[in-house]
């Protein structure tokens, strides 16, 4: 499209006088676009020698990029007066190119905004330094040279709004919060500075927005700041950091999103900004934002008198229904609500929010696409009004002439515009008010007195003590109850419901998530139906459910290296140790609730879940162990000789982790006894280690503000409690060759390093293959077997029909067994199967006895699997209620507990028998 067919779409074709006829249709123009489109400055008739007489040089201006033009306009002056001259001459300058080039389509939006964006940061940066300078000419100053006027003596202005985000419109105001690095001065000598940056400010605005006989650059407000009412122009960073940390607003939030420093010390305002992303971007999904976004809404519609349906005469393109606002509204909304955990939503501009949100499956792509192409058409529509007489406004015309004079300038007829705008601007609405706006509360259901006791007792709750959790409470509460009802057990469902909500402290979060995503309701009644221990954690941890939302719940698992990277990368954003021990524990509860969550749906089997949670906890502690080893290291150096290695014992070591397991873990150093570290505060080898262990310990087991990781159980090691909690690794293999026991050579089949220095964890893997293949005496080996068989049964009895672990053939009697072989065995598998399979290669379990025991263990396990995740306590059908029965009736492809107490009694007692009879041979009779 070219620019005179811009013009040429006029309410009626040109007659005799071309340029009479401009002048007279557009006198009411900006001047700079009015003088170009009449031809003023002595040009001829205008459509007719337009071309002719003026066509190489309007070509070569619409030809010119935004950079080009920006790099030709000139700003100078060394007084007050001349520099103000300039840059209002400038400003004239920009604003006649860019209205060229937008009237014409030669400038995207982007480029004709970015344009207008960049001069009002350059003018700004111009008239703060020029004015911090005189200051400093002055000597009102302190301490400050001509050196510092590069950074403004440590001023800067943060650009919000549409400027901070690249989008100003032609008659925009430039939004600015003006703040000083109050590290630059002396404590004795910070009163004096700021009252000199208060004066320059000050005359920075007035030399940006006062209208002289030139006109003026910007309008420019500085009421964005920290409580305008009673602070200066001009805070220190320090001063609004403590007022956002504690008083700020979501509004104040939303506004950040746009933040970009465009004046003065440019440096200085990004470390500010860094240092406000957790008050901008709260670490968990945020959607409580979406009521305080609605509120606001309301508020500047009531405001504005904004109210009612959309008629396009005067209707206000920005704040009025379906207008730029809202897409802005619903973008900013959508990145609160998100943007803590996903850095790549923090962007500033609107297209590019959208964009990024479509991406992450934050908002439908249709949507994005629908809603950005309104954007741009909203942000044309605005600048065209904004053209008639440098209007600040962003009302569409009152008369047909009006809408005339807009249509021509958009290059359509009337009605075509007409029609688009209504279509636009109703569509917008449509998206985004059912984005924000509550939908109607359902009736709510009758209850019997015993439920509706449970219900009025809500009321009590921590959850509840806001006004506000209530409102949101009170129209999620009629569609949760009559969920809860359609459970298999209604009233298991509420009782358990009633503990996860008893467990909350606050709700405002948590409901507004639920107001916001009701499928994550449907999971929140099943749990509660199902497993009662996993709701009252997720009372306790409800952040958790912010997993189920992050994009890739139900995406393949990472394994433990793409967790560990996860996790590396989660903690290097973090901005100390114990910031990184909390954000660790945050972390591993939102994997460990995704994986008894798939268990739970049946999306992973229980024989996989084990494998997951293994993954889990090996990611966990390969990550913190070296962020532990460093943080000492600080104080005392690095370790002395060749490092520590930590062992995986018991389940961890076996890969055979469930919901509630404990960490067995061994830690192995080798160091001279004599050695020490090197550091501030040296420690020789044996203290060295020892500390340091606890420290591992303490990281993994401390109960912090997120909870706590994992319980760690040492006892395992040397000597057991008595022994010391890091052992050597020459001590190490001294007492697993001389000292230990029958049970401790047992229980290192299952040792598995799991961190810890490469060439050491060689070595200890070294030391375990030679004890267990060390020759033994078979029969002294299995006596002791049987001895300690005897002991657990004595110790903790029968656990009933359904206890997995304990008992004649369960899953501790087949693995004492399974490592029995193990040790008789040449090799030294770590995994029960195998270990079963090596007991068949020696010749002391037949091959039916061994698929006996495979399918008792392979089914035991699967029940230990399920039953960790509805309970902490031994399993109880009564217990667990029908929604856990039901879940474990599926998990064990059961139809009921009858068949369920027939598999499980089944295979433990051909288990039990096959035990029996290979702990009355010996390897070798088995032929």
């Amino acid at each position: 499209m070219t620019f005179a067919s811009q013009i040429t779409r006029s309410p009626r074709p040109f007659e005799d006088d071309p340029a009479a006829e401009i002048a007279e249709r557009f006198a009411d123009l900006a001047p700079e676009v009015r003088e170009v489109l009449a031809g003023a400055a002595g040009c001829s008739p205008y459509l007719k020698g337009l071309m002719e007489k003026e066509g190489d040089w309007l070509r070569a201006t619409l030809a010119r990029d935004p950079a080009e033009v920006m790099g030709s306009v000139e700003i100078g002056g060394d007084s007050a007066n001349a520099l103000s001259a300039s840059l209002r001459q400038a400003k004239r300058q920009v604003a006649l190119y860019t209205g060229l080039a937008d009237l014409a389509g030669v400038w995207s939006l982007e480029q004709v905004t970015g344009a207008l964006t960049d001069f009002a940061g350059d003018a700004t940066d111009r008239a703060l330094k020029f004015q911090v300078g005189q200051e400093i000419a002055r000597r009102k100053l302190p301490g400050a040279t001509e050196d510092d006027i590069p950074t403004a003596g440590g001023a800067m202005a943060l650009a919000m709004g549409k400027m901070g985000a690249g989008e100003l419109n032609y008659s925009s105001d430039i939004d600015l919060i003006m703040l000083f690095d109050d590290d630059r001065y002396d404590e004795d000598d910070f009163h004096d500075a700021r009252a000199s940056l208060i004066r320059a400010v000050r005359r920075m605005s007035a030399m940006l927005s006062e209208n002289t006989a030139d006109g003026y650059v910007f309008r420019t407000d500085l009421r964005l700041r920290p409580d305008p009412s009673v602070t200066p122009v001009i805070i220190s960073m320090e001063a609004a950091e403590r007022y956002y940390e504690s008083v700020g607003r979501t509004w104040e939030r939303a506004a950040h999103i746009k933040a970009r420093p465009c004046a003065g010390d440019i440096e200085a305002g990004w470390a500010y900004l860094k240092r406000l992303k957790p008050f901008v971007y709260r670490k968990h999904l945020d959607f409580a934002a979406i009521q305080d976004a609605h509120d606001m809404r309301l508020r500047i519609r009531e405001h504005k008198g904004l109210g009612g349906p959309i008629t396009l005469p005067g209707h206000d393109m920005k704040l009025g229904r379906g207008g730029i606002r809202e897409i802005e509204f619903f973008t900013q909304t959508r990145q609160l609500i998100a943007g803590g955990r996903d850095p790549d939503l923090r962007l500033r501009g609107t297209v590019e929010g959208l964009a990024a949100l479509a991406d992450k499956g934050w908002v439908p792509k249709d949507v994005a696409e629908t809603l950005t192409r309104h954007y741009r058409f909203h942000r044309e529509v605005e600048h065209r009004v904004q053209m008639v007489r440098d209007a600040q406004t962003h009302d569409l015309p009152n008369s047909d002439k009006g809408f005339a004079r807009l249509a021509a300038m958009m290059d359509r007829d009337v009605e075509t515009l007409e029609r688009e705008l209504s279509d636009a601007l109703v569509e917008v609405h449509e998206l985004t008010e059912g984005f924000f706006a509550p939908g109607e509360t359902p009736e709510a259901e009758e209850l019997d007195p015993e439920d509706a006791e449970i219900v009025e007792g809500w009321k009590s709750y921590p959850a509840l003590r806001s006004s506000r959790a209530v409102e949101i409470f009170d129209r999620l509460k009629p569609d949760l109850i009559a969920r809860l009802k359609g459970a298999a057990r209604p009233r298991e469902a509420l009782v358990n419901f009633d503990k996860f909500l008893g467990g909350l402290p606050a709700g405002v979060q948590l409901f507004s998530l639920f107001d916001a995503n009701p499928p994550l309701v449907d999971l929140i009644v099943d749990i509660a139906a199902t497993a009662p221990a996993l709701s009252v954690y997720l009372g306790r941890n409800a952040q958790v459910l912010d997993a189920v939302l992050g994009g890739d719940f139900f995406s393949k698992w990472p394994g433990v290296t793409g967790l560990a990277a996860d996790l590396s990368e989660t903690l290097e954003a973090l901005p100390d140790y114990e910031a990184k021990l909390d954000g660790a524990r945050r972390w591993m509860k939102e994997w460990h609730f995704r994986i008894g969550v798939h268990l739970l749906r049946g999306l992973t089997p229980p024989e996989e879940a084990a494998l997951d949670y293994a993954d889990l906890a090996d990611a966990v502690v390969q990550t913190l162990w070296p962020i532990v080893t460093a943080e000492f290291a600080r104080k005392h150096g690095d370790g002395p000789g060749r490092g520590a290695v930590l062992l995986g014992m018991g389940s961890l070591g076996a890969r055979t982790v469930t919901a509630s397991s404990d960490l067995d873990l061994i830690v192995i150093y080798d160091a001279p006894g004599d050695a020490m570290s090197e550091g501030r505060k040296p420690l020789g080898a044996r203290a060295y280690y020892s500390r340091l262990t606890q420290a591992m310990v303490t990281a993994l087991s401390a109960q912090m503000p997120e909870g706590r990781l994992y319980e760690v159980d040492m006892r395992l090691r040397p000597s057991g409690r008595q022994g010391p909690v890091a052992t050597s690794l020459a001590s190490f293999s001294a007492y697993q060759r001389e000292e230990a026991w029958t049970w401790e050579h047992l229980a290192l089949t299952r040792a598995r390093p799991v961190v810890g220095t490469p060439e050491l964890a060689e070595a200890v893997e070294e030391i375990r293959s030679e004890v267990l293949q060390a020759e033994r005496d078979a029969e002294k080996t299995i006596a002791d077997v049987v001895e300690m068989r005897a002991r657990i049964a004595g110790a903790k009895g029968d656990g009933g029909p359904m206890e997995p672990k304990v008992g004649p053939g369960r899953l501790q009697d087949i693995e004492l067994v399974a490592q029995c072989a193990a040790v008789l065995a040449p090799g030294t598998p770590r995994d029960t199967a195998e270990q079963i399979e090596a007991g068949v290669g020696i010749g002391w379990i037949t091959r039916e006895e061994a698929e006996s025991l495979n399918v008792a263990y392979a089914t035991l396990r699967k029940v230990q699997s399920a039953a960790k995740l509805l309970t902490e306590d031994r399993l109880d059908l009564d217990a667990v209620g029908q929604g856990g029965r039901d879940f474990l009736y599926r998990t064990m492809e059961v139809d009921d507990a009858e068949g369920l107490a027939e598999t499980v009694t089944g295979c433990t007692r051909r288990a039990h028998d096959a035990i029996e009879a290979i702990l009355a041979r010996r390897p070798g009779d088995v032929t």
